[in-house]
């Protein structure tokens, strides 16, 4: 009789052991559902990823959905593009918001660029300002651009926007898209510190008739000689990014600039890249607004000290003051930082390369001034775009500011910019926008006004 007990005693002690585990990774099970809405779209992907969990000590609840998730996909054949609504996904995310964040993921652990099953779902706002423009760009009958626009895309990200579930949601994209490899504290560090915008980014002027007209200036080699520059500063407002020098090239570009849209890196870089044509800082007109793209991490160091008005710590920046380089026209009130839904937004709409297919995909994203370019039709009615690539893009040098010497444009692998080119074509062909291509540019179409 007493084998029989001790056999009894093993079994009850085993079920109470699996009683109380049960118990306690049902609470890492619930503090983690909001993972279940995980679905990667290939079986090496889904592998990859899991024992990347397992190496990085990821509790057993939350590898067991991100691999049922994956499975479910798979088994149910999910559509890589979601057609939940954007109030649909909110209601769900807030319904079980998060207590900490998500285990990172790991670039390395997809061969190409992941799709989820929220990838083409996007926060949305009330609209920043009415829009009664007759010509606006809002307007356009063009179908394909009714399909692919969002008028009320969340464009700017600020410290009341972000919280832990929307931190988790984002860390599955890769920057500038999201804070996929970001570490939670320092990134948000910096983030909690982006004041809200107070106004739209753009107002009508008196006597507009409500409309914005605004220009877009590239560097491109297209404007040399052009001869543009009474033009582009006749606009309501004017863009312009990077090395966006002026000052000696006013003929051509102008002198005017409105809004100012740029990286850590484009404004630390440009004096030292560029100083040689006549470059000394950023555009610094007086009321300008400046737009930052959160490229990467050094970005998140660089906003940590712009907003504290402190020397960078640490990073890529350490020991730099990021306001002496807006030459004292830095005002929070008149700075921005685009959201990452706005930037994901453009790829997956407009300019999704193909390369995002490719073993390289984590560092593929539009150009800055692709960006830039659409930031203008999101908050402006009528727009020109003026040294953007065309398709001649063979005949002029790489810079507009290149005079005395001949260049070619250069292909960075980080950009698909034959993908771009086709693009501003496409808009300007279906008239959302007027795309400036040389002398000749404006025979058979019409501008807007």
């Amino acid at each position: 009789m007493a084998l029989p007990k001790t056999r009894l005693f093993f079994w009850l002690l085993v079920s109470s052991v699996f009683i109380v585990v049960f118990i306690l990774s049902w609470g890492d099970y619930s503090r983690n559902i909001s993972l279940a809405a995980f679905s990667v779209t290939n079986r090496s992907e889904e592998t990859s990823h899991f024992w990347d969990l397992i190496r990085n000590s990821t509790p057993l609840s939350v590898v067991f959905n991100l691999t049922r998730a994956a499975k479910t996909a798979d088994s149910e054949k999910t559509n890589p593009v979601t057609k939940l609504k954007v109030d649909q996904m909110r209601s769900s995310t807030h319904a079980a918001v998060a207590e900490t964040p998500m285990p990172i993921l790991f670039k390395k652990s997809f061969r190409k660029a992941p799709r989820w099953d929220f990838d083409d779902v996007y926060n949305q706002d009330a609209p920043p300002r009415p829009w009664t423009c007759a010509e606006s760009l809002r307007n356009s009958e063009d179908e394909s651009f009714k399909k692919a626009f969002l008028p009320n895309i969340r464009v700017f990200l600020h410290k009341d926007n972000i919280n832990m579930s929307e931190w988790n949601r984002l860390s599955h994209f890769n920057n500038p898209f999201g804070f996929m490899q970001f570490p939670y504290d320092e990134v948000m560090s910096a983030v909690k510190l982006i004041p809200k915008p107070k106004e739209p980014l753009l107002l009508p002027k008196p006597g507009s008739g409500e409309c914005v007209r605004c220009a877009v200036v590239g560097t491109g080699g297209i404007l040399n000689g052009s001869r543009m520059g009474k033009e582009i500063d006749a606009h309501d407002y004017v863009f312009r990014m990077n090395g966006a020098v002026t000052e000696g090239y006013e003929e051509d570009v102008g002198n005017r600039t409105s809004v100012y849209v740029h990286t850590a890196h484009s404004i630390s870089a440009s004096p030292y890249f560029f100083s040689k044509y006549g470059y000394k800082a950023a555009p610094h007109d007086e009321g300008i607004k400046y737009v930052m793209i959160p490229e990467g991490m050094r970005d998140y160091n660089w906003l940590g000290g712009l907003l504290r008005g402190e020397i960078i710590a640490n990073g890529s920046y350490k020991n730099r003051r990021p306001r002496t380089y807006y030459s004292g026209q830095y005002d929070e009130s008149r700075f921005y930082v685009l959201h990452q839904d706005f930037l994901r937004y453009v790829k997956n709409r407009f300019l999704k390369s193909r390369s995002l297919n490719s073993s390289h995909w984590a560092i593929v994203r539009p150009t800055n001034g692709a960006f830039t370019l659409f930031l203008a039709l999101q908050t402006c009615d009528t727009v020109s775009a003026y040294g953007f690539i065309t398709e001649d893009y063979k005949k002029y040098n790489n810079y507009y500011f290149q005079r005395n010497i001949k260049t070619h444009i250069v292909f960075y692998s980080n950009h698909d910019y034959i993908l771009e080119m086709k693009m501003w074509k496409k808009l300007h062909d279906s008239k959302i926008l007027w795309l400036y291509q040389g002398p000749d540019s404006g025979k058979g179409t019409e501008k807007p006004k």
